[in-house]
């Protein structure tokens, strides 16, 4: 995912051109947006600088599925969204996508997805750096005495920078739950 400074990346393919244009012109005031027709375009166009597909399903020649497997194929770590006419099935279980539209879909069905999206990968980035800080204080505990820790400036920043993250995790968790409380709604 891109930083705090950088802007997010969505790729919108969509064989329907009005239609792709049209997501396009929702959000690319608010990211930077890549449009492809096709889903040989949009495998084209997959990057490590994409953050966000969203992903029509039924596509001719290759699928919005086949596209899911070639982002899988290449580990990228981009967030995926379905936004297709094809209603859902129990296969989604089995699909590597993180939400799932059924058009037609509004402007503010767009944003709202792109936006949840953004949180889930930051939550998801914020627990890993939060994890592996843990582990290597966890590592400190055993190896260096009480006194050595507490003298210690790193080893007080490391603690510090710990207790940040998890106030980040802890706010975005919390408003991945209210999200998901009015998805319910």
């Amino acid at each position: 995912m891109t930083s705090a400074d950088d802007p997010t990346t969505v790729l919108v393919v969509e064989d329907e051109r009005h239609l792709a244009d049209l997501y396009t012109d929702y959000l690319d005031d608010s990211y930077e947006v890549k449009t492809a027709y096709s889903g040989e375009e949009g495998i084209a166009m997959l990057s490590d600088d994409v953050d966000i597909v969203l992903l029509d399903r039924r596509m001719p020649v290759v699928s919005g599925n086949e596209v899911l497997a070639e982002i899988e194929e290449r580990g990228l770590p981009c967030r995926v969204a379905m936004v297709t006419a094809v209603d859902p099935d129990f296969d989604i279980l089995e699909m590597r996508v993180d939400d799932y539209l059924v058009k037609p879909v509004t402007r503010e069905d767009l944003f709202s997805v792109v936006e949840r999206l953004r949180k889930i990968a930051s939550y998801s980035d914020n627990l890993q750096e939060l994890t592996t800080r843990k582990l290597k204080r966890n590592v400190l505990r055993v190896e260096k005495t009480q006194t050595e820790l507490d003298e210690s400036e790193r080893y007080q920043r490391l603690q510090t920078e710990i207790g940040e993250i998890e106030e980040r995790v802890d706010e975005l968790s919390a408003e991945l739950d209210v999200e998901e409380r009015d998805l319910r709604l």
